[in-house]
């Protein structure tokens, strides 16, 4: 039965949009122009869950590469693209195919779906259109930009809605590949995927239109009425199946078996800790084969700032360990995860240092390591979470936890490590080798899409004007961390 369910995923490109403009369909008249809501919602899950990205490996000092000098690498990229925006449209579509066949369902989901996507859309870059963008019915073609913190307004109280909306609704979710249709689940993953939010807006816990503390503290005490993630049975995921298009993306995946390397910093910090996940992280170096596989000295990494030659020469006298075959060869490997339950836990336990929440921050913390450990399937966890160097301790709270939870997203989750670093700071990513580019900063944003300066210049203008005083630039500080 799930193999049939997830064999949707290959029905898609014929079934469901695909163009980059939604209002090209009416000029086809040989394309159907009415879809079920529930093979759009396949789709769209699809996009959302798939998370996993080498880029962000590279940016977040999981990984090195030494096929030349990687711009995710060194902290050099530019411009990014407003590719999400289609993901925007799909959503839309789904509204207005739920609308035509009366299905609420698919609309309530759409709230949190938007919210996502727009949220990485405004992490990338700032100020953003929105409003006006995701109705593209209006013809409106040059939308106006919305600040981030309307844009985060408007998420809150849609991902609110949308909980609040579903505890009554009795309508069956079908095309659903990542609950099969569970509500209560669907429930847990809006409310977490909440607390994300409010926590990725730490800095604003002052601005009175957030009212982040109230909000925070509303859902984490009332859990009848806003459950959230439990266990890693909660955990929003997308599975992967020895199915073609259906399989681990980076399985076959040349360039990761021959140029990407564990990052030295990250490879020494689990050494440190004597974390049992290096081993399902990494293979073990060439110098290391004559060692045991839980060996911690038979593995090894390349400096992630560090010169490419002198990473290049150590790969190449074996003092460096690749990703675990794992990675590469299996094609269901691990899930790609939306948001985790360790993550969840990682942001009690980060919560409850900030006194948001009145709750025991070391539980919370130790949870979140129990989560990833078991992810992991790692069974045997008592010695490591008694370790005295992962310890939670007065005056470390913040970085121990922010440590953990980049442990816990390696090659997963996506940008958010690397948004949680920006965030807070830790943990911390070297800048210091002889190979880093962009004067040895780690860049706070990407810059706008060159086709909108001539799309939508004017609105682009204004809201670069409003945000950065020296420009469009990578290093440009917006709203959210300020």
């Amino acid at each position: 039965m799930k193999n049939i369910k997830h064999s949707l995923y290959i029905l898609l490109a014929f079934l469901v949009l695909s163009c980059s403009k939604t209002e090209d369909l009416q000029d086809d008249e040989n394309r159907a122009t009415a879809v079920s809501p529930e093979l759009i919602l396949t789709n769209v899950e699809v996009s959302a869950f798939n998370n996993i990205s080498l880029s962000a490996g590279l940016a977040s000092r999981y990984l090195t590469n030494t096929n030349g000098v990687n711009s995710n690498q060194y902290y050099n990229w530019q411009r990014s693209d407003y590719s999400t925006y289609d993901d925007l449209k799909q959503v839309s579509k789904m509204i207005e195919e739920a609308k035509r066949t009366e299905i609420e369902v698919y609309q309530i989901l759409a709230k949190f779906f938007n919210s996502y996507f727009i949220v990485s859309l405004t992490e990338t870059f700032g100020d953003i259109p929105y409003l006006e963008a995701i109705n593209a019915s209006e013809g409106n073609y040059t939308p106006a930009y919305d600040t981030q913190k309307s844009i985060y307004i408007k998420v809150l109280n849609d991902l609110k809605s949308a909980s609040d909306q579903l505890i009554a609704n009795d309508e069956t979710i079908l095309g659903d590949v990542i609950y099969d249709g569970d509500k209560l689940k669907w429930r847990k993953l809006i409310n977490s995927y909440y607390l994300r939010i409010l926590m990725n807006l730490s800095k604003k816990e002052n601005v009175a239109e957030l009212n982040i503390k109230n909000r925070f503290n509303e859902v984490f005490t009332n859990p009848s009425k806003y459950p959230i993630f439990e266990s890693n049975d909660d955990n929003g995921a997308l599975h992967f199946y020895n199915i073609q298009d259906n399989r681990y993306p980076l399985q076959n995946n040349n360039d990761l078996q021959t140029a990407y390397y564990l990052e030295e910093s990250f490879v020494e910090r689990l050494q440190d800790f004597q974390d049992p996940r290096l081993f399902t992280f990494a293979e073990k170096k060439p110098n290391g084969n004559n060692l045991p596989d839980d060996d911690f000295n038979a593995y090894g990494g390349l400096y992630g700032s560090g010169d490419l030659n002198t990473n290049v020469s150590k790969a190449v006298n074996g003092e460096a360990s690749r990703v675990h075959p794992r990675y590469f060869n299996d094609p269901e490997n691990e899930p790609s995860l939306l948001i985790s339950y360790a993550e969840v836990e990682f942001i009690l336990a980060e919560a409850t240092v900030r006194n948001w929440i009145n709750s025991n921050a070391v539980t919370h913390y130790k949870n979140g390591i129990q989560a990833s450990l078991n992810f992991y399937n790692i069974s045997e966890t008592d010695a490591y979470l008694n370790n005295p160097k992962i310890e939670l301790s007065t005056g470390n709270e913040i970085e121990a936890i922010l440590t953990q939870k980049h442990i816990a997203m390696y090659l997963n989750t996506g940008w958010q490590s690397f948004f949680e670093q920006r965030r807070t700071g830790f943990p911390e990513f070297n800048t210091d080798g002889t190979g880093i580019l962009n004067s040895g900063n780690i860049p706070k944003r990407w810059m706008y899409p060159a086709n909108e300066a001539t799309n939508n210049g004017e609105n682009l203008n204004s809201a670069i004007n409003k945000q950065f005083p020296n420009g469009d630039t990578i290093n440009g500080e917006m709203w959210i961390l300020k």
